[in-house]
């Protein structure tokens, strides 16, 4: 992806996660609230928050971040550092030496939260939908 999107997506969940979260509540404090609603919110907010945290680490690859100080000047054989190779889904750096070795290096802490945010907004996305088709089929006046 180029730099200029990423940056506009990484700009884009800044600014809408607070205004989220300020949705939020101001729904709480103004009864009647329903809860597909608020669980769509609670969904857009770690949906945004998984999207700002991957283009931050996105970053961090691409503007040499975090992982060339993990490559060490000479490999497990002796070998002589020759390359970098550098992924951006999942975040991964790839030492390889001129013995033709690898040592791939995975940004964990940045793709678990990814991975568990966007879990939890599909999730609660999943959550609002049900809840939003159990209270149509439901008629009012029941229970």
């Amino acid at each position: 992806m180029p730099l200029p999107l990423i940056g506009l997506l990484l700009l884009v969940s800044l600014v809408a996660v607070p205004t989220c979260i300020v949705l939020l509540v101001l729904m709480l404090r103004n009864p009647p609230r329903s809860q597909s609603r608020i669980c769509a919110v609670l969904a857009l907010i770690l949906g945004f928050s998984a999207t700002a945290v991957y283009c931050y680490g996105w970053f961090s690859v691409a503007l040499g971040g975090p992982f060339p100080e993990v490559c060490e000047d000479d490999g497990a054989s002796g070998a002589r550092l020759a390359s970098l190779r550098q992924e951006y889904w999942p975040l991964r750096n790839t030492c390889i030496y001129a013995d033709g070795s690898t040592v791939e290096h995975l940004a964990l802490s940045i793709n678990g939260y990814v991975y568990v945010l966007a879990g939890l907004a599909v999730v609660l996305t999943c959550a609002a939908v049900l809840r939003h088709r159990r209270t149509r089929l439901i008629p009012a006046g029941t229970s």
